[in-house]
């Protein structure tokens, strides 16, 4: 019996062995049907109603870099506060990061594989709701952007040379890329502020115009009251 056990003891700590060693990668689904994990970056707009969230998840390798930013474009209500808290949680649900304000960014490198969530909260309006740009995703440097443990083949100087260079030139594309997104989230801000304040300076200058005319109106007709002489005949006269 002894040979037995000595070799269900080797199983068991190859087993507690390879799974510390093996990253943690999540689970597939039911079957044979490979787990969906999206893409690895995202950048659109979202109305959040008044006091309300919106959060979203994000697949990434733990050997990613994470990046997230927003900006307020714009608020629909009766309240004006473009005020919004963001918050980033990990795979499992632990807090990474948080940032409050009209706009912000949140960055970090993921320390494990599996969805981070990513959450917006209007919790600062009641009363109105905005309208919040996102960019956000995931991307990797160096070889490790083969995430399929798939061995590497033998490659010579100049294939490395080669290599290097577009990894290179790819990062500077992402980053341009990012970059390119920040002044598009800018740029739709100051749309939407322009084109309140438009709308703004149009509804007061109307307003302010019919006050004026209207006050026109009654001042002629009060002057006019005012030089209006009644007619007398013999049996009505003015008094002295």
């Amino acid at each position: 019996m002894s040979p037995l056990l000595f070799g269900a003891g080797l199983v068991v700590l190859n087993l507690v062995t390879s799974a510390r060693s093996q990253k943690t990668e999540p689970l597939s689904g039911s079957g044979d049907q490979p787990l969906f994990r999206g893409a690895d970056r995202y950048d659109f707009a979202i109305m959040i109603p008044p006091g309300g969230t919106e959060c979203f998840w994000q697949f990434a390798h733990q050997t990613g870099y994470f990046y997230f930013s927003y900006e307020v474009q714009r608020t629909v209500g009766m309240s004006h506060d473009r005020h919004v808290a963001a918050t980033a949680h990990n795979p499992q649900g632990f807090l990474i990061d948080t940032f409050q304000g009209v706009r912000g960014q949140i960055n970090f490198s993921t320390q494990e594989t599996g969805f981070y969530q990513l959450c917006l909260s209007n919790q600062h309006n009641h009363f109105g709701s905005v309208q919040v740009y996102l960019n956000f995703g995931v991307f990797y440097e160096g070889p490790e952007t083969d995430h399929k443990q798939k061995e590497r083949k033998q490659l010579n100087d100049t294939l490395d040379a080669i290599e290097d260079g577009t990894q290179k030139v790819q990062n500077n594309i992402f980053h341009m890329w990012r970059y390119y997104n920040f002044a598009r989230m800018r740029k739709m801000a100051d749309f939407f502020l322009i084109q309140s304040n438009y709308n703004y300076v149009n509804w007061w200058s109307t307003a302010q115009s019919l006050v004026i005319i209207l006050s026109g109106i009654l001042q002629l007709y009060f002057l006019k009251r005012l030089f209006n002489v009644p007619t007398t005949t013999d049996t009505k006269k003015p008094g002295c």
